[in-house]
């Protein structure tokens, strides 16, 4: 599909990987809809690259169907999905004080980052199934953001691992459920990589964190990520995968 002149949708698309991401879809010329909780920077991030800002909560059904109605009278229906909203999490399932972790706190990741994707992925393909046909019967692109915690979770990740492998599990079926209405579904598992978030570390750890790649020995770059999601959109025999996207990095226990 080109990406040129497509309506895009981009779950947190207010910073990081989403911004990123967001940026290079307008660069190719997409009209972009910046989907994110932070609807101040959702604003920000929307001005300059000439699209606009949905602000939206995709575990509220409610949002996200405001926030899509909001972005197709703006642009039009949108044949692109990009699922890159997530949060994270690290708790020992029995803490230092002996008391197992909080249920809640499994609940509030699994919720964001799984059921939230799917939340929003269900309401834009019944959406995309609709629209006319492109060239070769293609009708859309979805894809969602897991991790390589997915494969290689670190102690204490119980939360974010299963919400990325569940992630990682539901790329292929979902492609299959799709493949008949012509929407392909792909997943990137990124590893480190140089965002605000893991900026804030301090210098030392982040050096010591790239010196853990084998090859390039350096967190990936955001615009890395963001030309890899524009390619599952370019390249229509990419469908039903999941693709690590992390300089050959296996994460240690800890």
């Amino acid at each position: 599909m080109k990406i040129e002149g497509q309506a895009a949708l981009v779950t947190g698309g207010a910073s990081g990987l989403g911004e990123a991401t967001a940026r290079e879809l307008a660069r190719l010329g997409a009209k972009v809809a910046v989907l994110d909780v932070n609807a101040a920077l959702a604003e920000k991030v929307a001005g300059e690259i000439g699209g606009i800002a949905c602000s939206c909560d995709i575990t509220n059904t409610d949002s996200v169907n405001a926030a899509l109605d909001k972005a197709a009278a703006a642009h039009g229906p949108a044949r692109i999905l990009m699922n890159v909203a997530g949060i994270g999490s690290a708790k020992r399932i029995v803490g230092k004080d002996g008391n197992p972790a909080p249920l809640e706190d499994f609940v509030r990741v699994v919720n964001v980052n799984l059921i939230g994707a799917y939340n929003i992925s269900r309401l834009y393909a019944a959406q995309c199934a609709k629209l006319d046909p492109l060239e070769g019967g293609e009708r859309g692109v979805l894809m969602f953001t897991a991790s390589v915690a997915a494969f290689d979770g670190q102690v204490g990740q119980q939360a974010y691992s299963a919400s990325k492998g569940g992630l990682v599990g539901m790329t292929l079926p979902m492609a299959r459920d799709l493949a008949q209405h012509g929407i392909r579904v792909c997943t990137i598992a990124p590893g480190l990589f140089a965002t605000p978030l893991l900026k804030e570390l301090p210098e030392p750890v982040q050096q010591s964190l790239a010196a853990s790649i084998p090859f390039p020995p350096r967190l990936g770059k955001p615009s890395e990520f963001a030309e890899l999601a524009c390619h599952f959109v370019i390249n229509g025999h990419l469908n039903g995968e999941v693709i690590r996207l992390d300089g050959a990095l296996r994460m240690a226990p800890r």
